[in-house]
């Protein structure tokens, strides 16, 4: 359990200054698609552009309501959300989840002559197919983690032998093919659970993808491209295991930070050098170019870095830490990837300081979360809704296990850690859950890269 009685502190100093357009950007109408914290950060983001006129997002959330226009959408129907981007007048769609964007939403908006932020259906196969994106990156000489494709039980104990063997035995990685929303993956010493985990995905028809076991510490690295141009932001990290000291079940996150105190020199331009320039080449060449944004999680191993997973949105709650540093106007960067001009932007300009995300969570996240309960104190600064809705009588109330992003920024990670945890205690959900030691560790410089 969180801790309730942490003291509130004073805030951190604002950034001095308001961010500068990026001086050719022209569109005033933005649509977002999406329903969680992710998509209330970006919200955020874009309602201080001041390039941007209207702002809605569909279908939101309690928190979104105070920033841009709530509107009802389907998010797993492509064509509704093109019909809607019409008939609201959207110039730019943002798509937020990746359940829209493998479903072709950001084919169909731009089918419908406006443009959208997010990659095709094919393109965001890097996410919805693990074994499409080994592929990739075996075609583009990126280096990741070696894996053993299962599509049936007669399979799996060969799998799990073969990976044993190449690591000298447990842990195991055990991952769900398809889209799992974070949590398909098992990473564990228990051969019998491992089993146990690949059966589960199995017998809900899924295939199953073994893989080589990657040490050391991970980082989510967001770069924005439009199939050509590939622009990095700062890496930020996150937590996904429910419970301190990284015990618990895997979740969706519950917290994060960025940057990284101790992140090896030169680690973005590594990356970008032999991660993601590599694989939205290769993508272009199989004329399935990826143009949105595109997330690749990372191990920093003894033996150098490595593609765990490639995500084909933002991440969250890595976005809710990375946004609030970003001091370049958020609406042009997305509307240049959308169209092919990132080449044309120029070099992106950060805050200086650190965020820190808090995720406060339902009771019974992730396995069975309780939802319907009241929440109170969420309209405080920096508090971003994930799981929430508003009854017929105005209460907020959770929707979903996920229920709020607490985020604030400081002048460092610890400044930001306490400001963060000082509005968490501000919250009050019954049976809420949150971690205590959200960037901890590198604050107390307990993380060691390779």
């Amino acid at each position: 359990m969180g801790n309730r009685d942490c003291a509130h502190r004073s805030e951190p100093p604002a950034p001095i200054g308001p961010p500068a357009a990026l001086g050719s950007f022209s569109l005033v109408r933005v649509l977002v698609i999406g329903s969680g914290a992710r998509e209330h950060a970006l919200c955020v983001a874009l309602q201080s552009d001041p390039e941007v006129s209207a702002l809605a997002c569909a279908p939101g959330n309690a928190g979104t309501r105070a920033v841009a226009e709530p509107l009802a959408v389907d998010v797993g129907d492509p064509v509704a959300i093109a019909a809607l981007a019409g008939s609201w007048g959207a110039d730019l769609v943002v798509v937020g989840p990746e359940l829209p964007l493998v479903a072709g939403a950001a084919d169909a908006v731009r089918d419908a002559g406006i443009p959208c932020f997010g990659p095709s259906a094919e393109a965001a196969q890097l996410e919805g197919s693990k074994s499409f994106a080994k592929h990739v990156m075996t075609a583009a000489g990126v280096p990741t983690a070696q894996a053993w494709p299962v599509g049936g039980l007669a399979e799996l104990e060969t799998a799990l032998d073969e990976a044993a063997q190449l690591t000298g035995g447990a842990p195991y990685v055990v991952k769900d093919d398809g889209l799992a929303a974070g949590k398909g993956v098992l990473v564990t010493a228990d051969r019998a659970a491992a089993v146990a985990h690949g059966r589960a995905v199995l017998d809900a028809g899924h295939a199953v993808l073994i893989e080589e076991y990657l040490d050391g510490p991970e980082v989510s690295l967001f770069a924005l491209t439009d199939g050509t141009t590939v622009v990095p932001l700062i890496p930020a990290q996150d937590a996904k295991r429910r419970d301190d000291g990284d015990g618990g079940p895997n979740t969706g996150g519950m917290g994060a930070y960025a940057p990284l105190p101790w992140a090896p020199p030169g680690l973005v331009d590594d990356v970008l050098a032999r991660v993601l320039q590599p694989t939205v080449d290769e993508m272009a060449r199989r004329g399935e170019p990826f143009a949105g944004l595109l997330y690749a999680g990372l191990a920093l191993t003894s033996r150098g870095v490595r593609v765990v997973e490639f995500n084909a949105r933002f991440g969250d709650p890595e976005t809710e830490v990375v946004l609030p540093l970003l001091e370049t106007p958020l609406a042009g960067l997305l509307e240049a990837a959308a169209t092919g001009t990132l080449a044309d932007v120029p070099p992106l300009r950060w805050r200086a300081g650190a965020a820190v995300t808090v995720v406060v969570a339902a009771p019974g996240y992730p396995e069975a979360a309780r939802t319907g309960e009241p929440v109170t104190g969420a309209d405080g600064d920096g508090v971003l809704h994930a799981g929430t809705a508003v009854t017929e009588d105005g209460t907020v109330v959770s929707s979903g296990g996920r229920v709020l992003a607490v985020t604030a920024v400081g002048t460092d990670l610890a400044a930001a850690r306490e400001t963060a945890y000082g509005r968490v205690a501000g919250v009050r959900l019954e049976g809420a859950h949150w971690r205590t030691d959200i960037a901890l560790a590198a604050v107390e410089g307990r993380i060691v890269a390779g």
